[in-house]
């Protein structure tokens, strides 16, 4: 089976297995865990900030920021696509008693002009807004990477208006490799960033929040709260630890090869991309409701031996990752376009073959402008 249904899949390599079993170990809790701490100073200083506290998952490094940033009843602005509010089971208001304002942005981006009419001030009516937050790259807009200067604008904005700002920054390791920018320079607007060990970077478990020394400091208090604490978790960091410094540079061939995707799937007059680009490892694939729905897209091409997600019911998504390369990449497009060719030719996933025509067309797929990658 080809897994794409996340980056999340990932198995250890066996070099990171080794330098998991070497990990020399505490209790993070009572007092350190030298890996552990290894790995929040390293993460903290490539992202050009104070301190980071390491947490299990990426979930609980949002709902903690969340939580260290907002008093109870207040509110937080954030895109309504956005991981935060569609994936973590309402998570504020059920721990912190808060409420999401959901916007409707521009795939993925909030401008100023869409805010100002719902910062309010806390009254006997209404939730006073203390935050806002964005995501980079954007998981429902196909790993979209949000523009830097729109971001810098919108921040600037928001600390105009005494607003905190958190970024869900799980794949930022991806918009980093996919424009060149510094990651320091990515997330200078923010006052807290959730990172990710365990997506693109390949590592089984944990994520950081990063920020300021105080507001770390709160944050480690509330993950405790939270049941996030724990003790030799050096075993863990260390599998992160190792990912950080060998896996950031290959995440241009996951870009690579879902470009690859997009473009085999663009080719079989069914699929559009949404978005209608590929900036990273992930792609969105809207299904022709003639074809069928995206569950029947999921089944055929499980069958034909490709896993992917299904997302409402026209749309499928793909994620590549470094344990899916080079010819399973090339397997996983020909089965796209076998599936894809189905409803036409009512022939089974086995036996139908892709056109001359649609083995052999291309379509440009649009990529970031690359720079020189910053160290």
């Amino acid at each position: 089976m080809i897994d794409l249904r996340s980056d999340t899949v990932t198995k250890p390599t066996e070099a990171m297995r080794h330098a998991i079993a070497q990990a020399i170990v505490g209790d993070a809790v009572i007092d350190t865990d030298p890996t552990v701490a290894e790995l929040e100073q390293e993460t903290a200083d490539l992202l050009g900030m104070d301190a980071a506290v390491f947490m299990p998952s990426g979930t609980m490094t949002n709902q903690v920021a969340i939580r260290v940033h907002c008093d109870r009843g207040t509110q937080f602005l954030c895109d309504r696509e956005a991981h935060i509010f569609r994936y973590e089971q309402a998570a504020y208001a059920q721990l912190s008693g808060l409420v999401a304002l959901p916007i409707e942005g521009d795939r993925g981006m909030l401008h100023a002009e869409m805010l100002s009419e719902w910062v309010q001030q806390a009254s006997d009516y209404t939730p006073g807004t203390a935050l806002l937050c964005l995501e980079n790259t954007h998981n429902r807009w196909g790993g979209r990477v949000l523009p830097q200067s729109e971001i810098d604008q919108v921040c600037r904005w928001a600390h105009q208006r005494d607003l905190a700002t958190h970024l869900d920054g799980a794949r930022l390791w991806n918009a980093a490799v996919a424009t060149g920018l510094d990651l320091a320079e990515m997330v200078g607007g923010f006052d807290s960033v959730s990172i990710c060990y365990s997506k693109g970077l390949g590592a089984p478990v944990g994520s950081a929040l990063v920020g300021d020394a105080d507001l770390i400091e709160t944050a480690r208090r509330t993950r405790k709260l939270f049941g996030g604490a724990m003790r030799q978790a050096g075993v863990i960091a260390a599998g992160a630890l190792f990912a950080l410094r060998h896996h950031r540079g290959r995440l241009i061939q996951d870009h690579d090869s879902a470009r690859q995707l997009a473009e085999a799937a663009t080719d079989t007059g069914v699929l559009m991309v949404r978005g209608q680009s590929v900036d990273t490892n992930i792609v969105i694939l809207e299904i022709d409701p003639g074809w069928g729905t995206a569950a029947q897209f999921q089944n055929a091409l499980r069958e034909a031996g490709v896993d992917c997600l299904s997302l409402g019911e026209h749309a499928i998504r793909l994620v590549t990752h470094l344990d899916v390369t080079g010819g399973a990449i090339d397997q996983a497009c020909e089965m796209l376009r076998r599936v894809a060719a189905l409803k036409a030719a009512g022939r089974s996933v086995t036996t139908a073959k892709p056109s001359a025509e649609t083995a052999n067309s291309t379509v440009r797929v649009s990529k970031p402008t690359v720079r020189a990658r910053k160290h």
